[in-house]
């Protein structure tokens, strides 16, 4: 994913290499602001269609997202195509692409 190859240089060449366990917490961290942006403006549920997050906040948490893939040494595009056919494989299986769970 040339995404992550250019988190993956970002990272090296302003040397901010960190532990997964780091990127882990900053990821749950930039989650948590997307999540916060989407309460508020929703009112908090109360008004659904004004719910908006700003463009940044996405990219912050894909940005810590793919941070954690690299330090994880996972492909971040292979994780994903992984995920997508779980998902067909549930909708083929049963109409859905929950886990049931």
């Amino acid at each position: 994913m040339p995404e992550q190859r250019e988190v993956a240089r970002f990272i090296e060449e302003n040397g901010m290499t960190a532990p997964p366990a780091y990127r882990l917490l900053d990821l749950a961290a930039e989650v948590g602001e997307v999540a916060a942006d989407a309460a508020k403006s929703s009112e908090y549920g109360d008004d659904p269609d004004s719910l908006s997050v700003p463009e940044d906040e996405i990219g912050d948490a894909l940005f810590a997202l793919l941070a954690l893939a690299e330090e994880l040494e996972t492909d971040a595009g292979r994780a994903l195509e992984t995920s997508l056919s779980k998902y067909e494989a549930r909708i083929d299986a049963g109409g859905d692409a929950g886990s049931g769970a």
